[in-house]
């Protein structure tokens, strides 16, 4: 079967997206499929990243395109970029030939409607992984009016992308309810939450070494890692890092990129606080270290943004099987799998603007160190794994484009048990 992938990030670039498209796209190639993606030749966080244009890696043909890539700092520059590579895109689209299926992601927005289009005209049938919705996250934030007339349009052309979808995929069951909202026929709806990656384990040497590099040594670590995002607010956890200041064993970790990630480091600035380190995104292949290298992880989610944005980051937590803090609304995904863990003391909860409970948490936690991984988050983490999801996935994928292909039965090996991760849409479904 042929398959097209489209999304504005792709291996090599690290972002969350990027790294989910990527095991995707692996997993397809491997099950015999030809797997085509068109997607940027830019970083996508870091603009001065160029990427070749052809590429063919693991049976997968990349088609990167060139576009304005002003980095993500303002919201205009954001807009240019998505405009930009929505245009080269539609170009592109415009010489190639039909597929049986296309997936298209939500990066730039825009990019499932021409996906949509493309489908109607040259046929095939399309999966829309839904990562986020717009203009719902735009004007949660605030950057559009909800009554605009930019924000109905760009709910018009979404509705028509979901309307034209054969499969609709979503990350949890908030997402789901919201687009149910908008007319959509809850049937053709899966829950798929994102997969953690598989390397990631609790890693005692990759911890020592990395909190070695970065004087940590000796030190409680709260970590916000991945990307700092404008629609989750870091306010209650920065103004906790400054009710902490004087505890001089109590360091805040800020790892990754996005906008605020430039915030953290001015409040630092401005509030002169010693305790705080700001760090980029680090290499793939040092994650485990990385995510190991933390006493208590840090999972913010704003309180406009249920069911609009997901909080993908928790999956590569868990398997790690170290303690959390999550700051957000109780009735969110975050609620359910803290529910599912249970009152442990592993996964804790506060929500915006609780600064005394940040702190409160925060402290009851360096002084309760654990050194051993909690078999409980472990087995958890299970639910959410690569081997649990990812042929689920598939399943979805090739289920769309089943009628399209002609010879899928003669290329492809029997279709993947779509039962498999039942446990996992427990809590979305």
């Amino acid at each position: 079967m042929k398959i097209l992938l489209l999304n504005q990030c792709f291996y090599p670039d690290i972002v969350a997206t990027a790294q989910q498209l990527t095991e995707a796209a692996r997993g397809l190639a491997e099950r015999g499929h030809e797997v085509t993606v068109i997607s940027s030749r830019h970083g996508y966080d870091d603009p001065r990243l160029r990427f070749p244009r052809r590429e063919r890696w693991k049976e997968i043909e990349i088609v990167r395109l060139r576009s304005i890539s002003l980095g993500k700092t303002r919201a205009w520059k954001r807009a240019l970029n998505f405009a930009s590579f929505t245009l080269a895109c539609g170009l592109r689209l415009a010489v190639t030939r039909r597929h049986d299926a296309v997936v298209a992601l939500t990066s730039p927005p825009l990019i499932s409607w021409l996906a949509s289009m493309f489908t109607r005209i040259k046929g095939g049938h399309l999966v829309f992984w839904v990562m986020d919705l717009n203009p719902d996250e735009a004007i949660a934030a605030g950057w559009l009016k909800a009554d605009s007339v930019m924000a109905k349009l760009l709910n018009t052309l979404l509705k028509s992308s979901m309307s034209r979808a054969d499969r609709i995929v979503v990350l949890d069951r908030f997402m789901k309810e919201r687009i149910v909202a908008k007319g959509i026929p809850e049937e053709k709806i899966a829950v798929i939450p994102p997969a953690s990656d598989e390397s990631v384990h609790y890693d005692k040497q990759g911890r020592e070494e990395f909190r070695t590099a970065h004087n940590l040594c000796g030190k409680f670590v709260v970590m916000h890692a991945g990307n700092h995002s404008p629609c989750h607010s870091l306010d209650t956890l920065l103004e906790g890092a400054m009710e902490l200041q004087e505890r001089d064993d109590i360091v805040f970790c800020f790892v990754g990129g996005g906008s605020e990630l430039c915030k953290v480091r001015s409040y630092a600035r401005a509030q002169q606080l010693e305790n705080i380190y700001c760090l980029p995104y680090q290499p793939q292949a040092k994650l485990a270290g990385l995510l190991s290298a933390t006493d208590l992880h840090v999972v913010v989610m704003g309180e406009a943004f249920r069911g609009i944005v997901h909080p993908s980051k928790i999956y590569n937590i868990l398997a790690t099987g170290l303690p959390f803090l999550y700051i957000g609304p109780d009735e969110s995904h975050m609620g359910d799998i803290i529910a599912r863990i249970g009152n442990n003391g592993l996964a804790m909860h506060a929500t915006k603007g609780d600064v005394s409970s940040v702190v409160r948490q925060i402290l009851n936690s360096a002084d309760s160190v654990r050194s051993e991984v909690a078999p409980e988050r472990t087995i958890l983490a299970q639910d959410f794994s690569r081997s649990t999801l990812l042929p689920r996935l598939i399943g979805e994928i090739e289920s769309a484009g089943w009628e399209s292909s002609a010879d899928f039965n003669l290329c492809v090996p029997a279709r993947i048990d779509s039962s498999v991760g039942d446990q996992a849409s427990t809590i979305t479904d």
